[in-house]
């Protein structure tokens, strides 16, 4: 059995390089500025979160839409007057979805 400071450091565990997360959302997200891609890679590869097992694209969607959600939305706003989560999420995942849309798209 693992002690605390075991599980601690495997989740702490860098699992994705910043090279190839950065190359991955260029090349799958080229509309996505420079300074959004760097800020992805760094909050992927940084941030404590056990990323083992799951692909890159995981890594990427899932940071993407949890970053969009709460830095560009109203969704924190939402929920401090009392609508309910999924509710929440369902209003503002459209303005999420054409975000992440336009950085589909080619330059």
């Amino acid at each position: 059995m693992k002690t605390r400071a075991e599980r601690r450091r495997e989740r702490k565990k860098q699992w994705y390089s910043q090279p190839e997360v950065e190359e991955f959302i260029r090349r799958e997200y080229p509309g996505c500025p420079d300074f959004a891609v760097v800020y992805f890679a760094t909050r992927i590869c940084t941030v404590p979160k056990n990323w083992r097992g799951a692909p890159v694209a995981t890594a990427v969607d899932v940071t993407m839409q949890n970053e969009l959600r709460h830095q560009l939305t109203d969704y924190d706003q939402l929920m401090l007057v009392g609508v309910q989560r999924k509710e929440a999420r369902r209003r503002v995942q459209p303005k999420i979805n054409a975000m992440i849309a336009i950085w589909r798209k080619q330059r």
